[in-house]
């Protein structure tokens, strides 16, 4: 199940207390309904997490974890999926964000230098402020709902596919246990029941016409 999988690197709640930045949720941190994980509070995680890590902002986890508690979403999962932006892939993600708006706005986009870096997207943040703007609110908003489908889809395929599952094993235990031959004749036993038997029948050595025996538990 998808759950199985998330759980591997879903972080402990005293990971997030020690946060600076998700100090000010206090013991909200270890609310159990933050913690499920369900089709809806993973999709909703997912909403947030890429809603807020597009977005060019300070307190980018302080934001998506205050969005988790709003749509009763899965927070480390929320808060975890904001470091898509690190300072390795800000400068490609944001200046793909300001292209966009460039393109929306219908105005000429900036050549990006030979070295992309996060210090170029500062240095140019006045003029590129209106453009990055409107791109990165545009990706953060198709993007999260594009994962958050996308997720349920996924999990709702996962269930289905075991279900699936379930319902052949069922199907070959019950054809294990039909005879080759036709019906189980009145006190037969089926092949699939005698091959589970280690091939002893369940009534062999009990003659059902012969005497009870003594009983040796009365004197």
């Amino acid at each position: 199940m998808p759950r199985r999988l998330l759980q591997r690197y879903l972080p402990h709640p005293d990971t997030l207390r020690r946060q600076r930045s998700l100090r000010f949720l206090g013991q909200l941190i270890g609310n159990p309904t933050l913690w499920m994980l369900s089709r809806r509070s993973v999709a909703n995680a997912f909403f947030v997490g890429l809603f807020c890590a597009l977005l060019p902002i300070p307190g980018q986890m302080a934001l998506a974890a205050l969005g988790a508690w709003l749509l009763r979403a899965n927070l480390p999962l929320s808060v975890g999926l904001v470091w898509i932006t690190n300072p390795l892939t800000i400068p490609v993600i944001f200046y793909g964000n300001y292209r966009l708006g460039a393109w929306l706005l219908d105005s000429p986009a900036r050549a990006a230098p030979e070295s992309l870096s996060t210090r170029w997207v500062a240095e140019q943040m006045l003029d590129i402020l209106p453009a990055l703007a409107l791109g990165s609110l545009v990706a953060a908003v198709v993007c999260g709902i594009a994962g958050s489908l996308i997720i349920r889809l996924l999990w709702r395929w996962q269930v289905v596919r075991s279900w699936k599952r379930r319902a052949a094993r069922r199907r070959q235990l019950r054809r294990e246990d039909r005879p080759a031959d036709g019906p189980v004749p009145k006190g037969g036993v089926s092949r699939g029941r005698l091959r589970r038997s280690g091939g002893r029948r369940p009534d062999a050595g009990h003659d059902p016409d012969a005497p009870p025996g003594p009983d040796h538990g009365s004197r």
